[in-house]
């Protein structure tokens, strides 16, 4: 059976990921802060679907916590198959009143992190002549919306060309970009549920983004935008001019 690395796996599209890999059949190697949920979450998984499950605890903004999940992706001797980068947080939209120093952290967990998990597993993966990378982005990406639009452009931009580079190798590179989502990821931001202005045809469920995407990634495709309605806004958004594109990327934290 393959096994599957995913970080931000406590909750959200991380867990997601986690139930439906494991009914894949997948071992999974967890990845979160909180190692009691994740505990929780690994011993469902396991009875549900009699997979692996490891735990591994860290904060991937901590070098050495981090390092951690670096090492794991490269042991050889026990190669990740499946990566899932998924870990991640929005910030207000008003930059000007940011932190900066929350900002910069914002930065280094949308882009460093994603790119040093994909630079200490690739090698394992080349070698072995096949693997899977599945970076979760958003449609923030094609839509100017503060810092959390240009990681996440910077995210679908490089997994583009990582797929042009190593998907003839066998290991294929795909930029997950989902609209808005039903999952914990806007109360995090600071927006509780019913005030994240966006309207109700706009959201989509975790278990269809899923699955649509691992569909997408056992294409090969280097893009999914889960669900047509979000396809078809992102290919009009190209055409919007800039300060429209801008206003409507005012509305909810995805």
């Amino acid at each position: 059976m393959p096994t599957a690395l995913i970080t931000g796996a406590s909750s959200g599209l991380g867990a997601e990921y986690a139930r439906q890999l494991a009914a894949r059949g997948a071992h999974l190697v967890l990845v979160a802060r909180d190692r009691d949920t994740l505990e929780t979450i690994a011993a469902g998984l396991r009875s549900q679907y009699r997979v692996q499950v490891e735990v591994l605890a860290a904060d991937l903004l901590k070098h050495r916590q981090r390092d951690k999940v670096v090492a794991r992706l490269a042991d050889a001797s026990r190669p990740v198959e499946i990566l899932v980068n998924n870990a991640g947080h929005g910030l207000a939209l008003a930059f000007e009143k940011n932190d900066i120093e929350d900002e910069i952290r914002h930065l280094d967990l949308h882009v460093e992190v994603p790119l040093r998990l994909m630079h200490a597993v690739l090698p394992v993966m080349l070698e072995r002549g096949k693997g899977r990378i599945i970076n979760v982005a958003s449609v923030a990406a094609f839509i100017p919306r503060s810092t959390y639009g240009a990681v996440k452009g910077a995210i679908v931009s490089f997994s583009r060309w990582a797929n042009g580079r190593y998907g003839p190798k066998g290991v294929t590179v795909t930029a997950v970009c989902p609209g808005f989502t039903h999952t914990n990821f806007h109360e995090r931001a600071g927006l509780p549920p019913g005030q994240e202005g966006v309207a109700d045809w706009m959201w989509l469920d975790a278990p269809d983004v899923v699955k649509e995407s691992l569909r997408d990634a056992a294409r090969g495709r280097a893009v999914s935008i889960p669900s047509l309605r979000f396809k078809v806004l992102v290919g009009a958004s190209r055409f919007a001019p800039a300060n429209l594109a801008a206003r409507a990327g005012q509305a909810g934290r995805k």
